[in-house]
């Protein structure tokens, strides 16, 4: 990298950490301001935060990856995600700036009363600030020093931290970040987050136009794609011999993984955004904005790249390569100086964005769901912003130890992953069906523990001889293919939980009423609080499910549209027009419905 590389770097780093800085005055006011914006967050600064939240420095590189194994319809893995998102869009953005909460794990002595609810609220606390937060962080670490062997910065960065200057410069950056997360609060993080979305957005855009140019253009890229028998690789379906996802792996991700993951109903970080929303308008407009961003926006120039991959290294498929490495391979070779430091700052924006994101949200949950709740219920608040303060230190240096510590990393993130695969389902019935208890959701969590300890902890290579055998015994389940293992943990979860459920009492109606009376969700499940009450639901449930499948259906439509122009496939892009025309009318309908029903009610 050249020296003007490095000056457009160092003006990025400061401008961030001024902005970041400057929003300080905010955010120190109490606890309230400082995690979730004393909930005067305008919808855009919310939306665009939870893109920014969801954008890793890594990003660029797995969706690259995924495109060169497995082609474009490979995405699937992350694009079933849009399911849950839409569904948080229409039914539970609003719900959830309605139970004004600072955490999810807040929600559980809302939704639930006695013993049981503190129990599972210091546990998903603890599980979520700690072991899964911290071990996220670190992998973010890990991200970016990938990136940086592979940009070549070893031999521009000084030694230090143990002679590994790649990760140095890594922990600098956290550094920084932690300097205006920690003080400036979800004010500074998502002033911040705004300005360095665009500026990853528009680095991957820069890298996207000038690796297609490169190769002759996006006509050029598709002709050659076929000349080397890679034309099944731009279909967005596994359909193909050259699609390496299988179509059982594609129909439990959108029939399975959306709705068993522990974020299934809006819940983790994205729970601020919602929180420190203006109004339920204002959330609900925040989510479809996330939405947009997420999906549509910033798919294509990252698969752009993928495919160009393809055609510029072919020694990346090949036994032993990585492809993921194509992405700042790319960017070296195409790159000017100036434009190269521009990118890179720009991937360096990525990980600030999910760094801040971990940081202060880690810390919401040590300082509301466990400090305040257990340790000093009467803190004031400029304790209660100083607790949170440190506990954004802590977790970042927690976070670098973590990264540091890299060896076993992998097998370790994955199982965290593994861990929150089952609860999905209660997560959302818990909105909407009284029976749902304290005692079934921790069910759900502790049997998501037991079966990924069934499924990944057998892929450790044991010394001890019992586990050995154990592993050895267990091992064949784990390797049966994601299909098998979302299948395995989804239904083995819900038994669980269901017999659990079933065996144990209810809620007490003081706790239902109290929960129905501040939520005011819609459906059947509510009758008898209704009726208890005497308050009409505040959402069409029907409708909004209804609108849920057409939002679907209106995202994927105008995202492959936009997909079947980039990769001249035209009646591709023409049928998903029409899928995207008429889907967005139904939508409209189906709010209108909505928006009648609940002005009859409130008459």
């Amino acid at each position: 990298m050249s020296a003007l590389d490095w000056v457009v770097i160092g003006l990025y780093l400061a401008a961030a950490l001024g902005l970041g800085l400057y929003m300080g005055r905010r955010g120190s006011k109490n606890m309230v301001e400082f995690f979730v914006s004393g909930r005067e967050l305008p919808w855009w600064l919310a939306g665009t935060g939870m893109a920014a939240a969801a954008f890793s420095i890594d990003t660029p590189l797995y969706v690259t990856g995924v495109v060169a194994r497995q082609g474009v319809a490979g995405n699937w893995q992350w694009w079933s995600f849009a399911i849950a998102h839409v569904l948080m869009v229409f039914v539970f953005a609003r719900l959830w700036r309605r139970a004004e909460v600072i955490t999810d794990a807040e929600l559980t002595e809302i939704r639930y009363g006695g013993r049981p609810a503190a129990i599972l609220r210091g546990l998903r606390a603890f599980i979520f600030a700690v072991p899964v937060n911290v071990i996220g962080l670190g992998y973010a670490m890990l991200a970016a020093k990938k990136v940086f062997v592979a940009l070549g910065l070893a031999s521009s960065l000084p030694a230090g931290l143990g002679g590994d200057p790649e990760l140095a410069a890594v922990i600098i950056v956290t550094v920084l970040t932690l300097a205006y997360a920690g003080v400036a609060g979800l004010w500074g993080v998502v002033t911040a987050d705004f300005f360095q979305f665009f500026l990853a957005l528009f680095g991957a855009i820069l890298v996207a136009v000038m690796a297609t140019v490169n190769v002759g253009g996006l006509g050029a890229l598709r002709d050659q794609l076929v000349a080397r028998g890679l034309g099944d690789r731009m279909t967005f379906f596994p359909i193909g011999e050259a699609s390496e996802l299988a179509v059982t792996t594609f129909l439990a991700y959108v029939g399975i993984q959306w709705w068993a993951f522990r974020r299934s109903d809006g819940g983790g970080e994205f729970v601020q955004r919602l929180s420190a929303a203006r109004d339920e308008r204002a959330a609900e407009r925040a989510a479809g904005l996330f939405n947009l961003l997420h999906y549509v926006v910033r798919t294509w120039p990252w698969v752009i790249v993928g495919l160009v991959a393809l055609v510029i290294y072919p020694d990346a498929l090949a036994p032993g390569g990585d492809p993921e490495i194509a992405y700042p391979r790319l960017m070296l070779e195409f790159l000017p100086a100036g434009l190269l430091g521009l990118v890179v700052a720009s991937l360096i924006a990525a990980f600030m964005s999910v760094a801040s994101v971990h940081i202060n949200w880690g810390a919401s949950y040590i300082t509301n769901d466990m400090y305040k709740r257990f340790v000093h219920p009467q803190a004031s608040q400029r304790e209660l912003v100083w607790v949170g303060r440190i506990a954004s230190l802590v977790l970042a240096v927690l976070a670098a130890w973590v990264a540091f510590n890299a060896e076993s990393i992998g097998t370790i993130f994955t199982f965290i992953i593994a861990i929150g695969t089952g609860p999905g389902a209660v997560l959302i019935l818990r909105w909407f069906w009284w029976r749902i208890n304290a005692w079934a959701e921790i069910a759900s969590m502790v049997a998501g523990l037991l079966i990924a300890l069934l499924l990944y902890v057998p892929t450790i290579h044991w010394e001890n001889a019992p586990m050995a055998a154990l592993a050895g015994y267990i091992r064949p389940i784990a390797s049966l293919g994601n299909a098998a293992v979302l299948t395995i943990t989804a239904l083995g979860t819900a038994v669980i939980w269901i017999v659990v459920m079933l065996l144990t009492a209810p809620e007490s109606d003081v706790v239902l009423d109290r929960f129905y009376a501040r939520t005011r969700p819609g459906g059947p499940g509510w009758k008898r609080q209704r009726e208890r009450t005497g308050l009409p639901p505040l959402q069409d449930l029907g409708a909004d499910i209804l609108s849920t499948l057409w939002g679907v259906l209106l995202l994927f439509g105008v995202m492959f549209a936009i997909g079947g122009v980039l990769l001249l496939r035209w009646t591709d892009a023409a049928v998903a027009a029409a899928v995207a025309l008429v889907s967005g009318l139904l939508l409209l309908r189906a709010r209108r419905r909505e928006a009648a029903v609940l002005a009859r009610g409130a008459r």
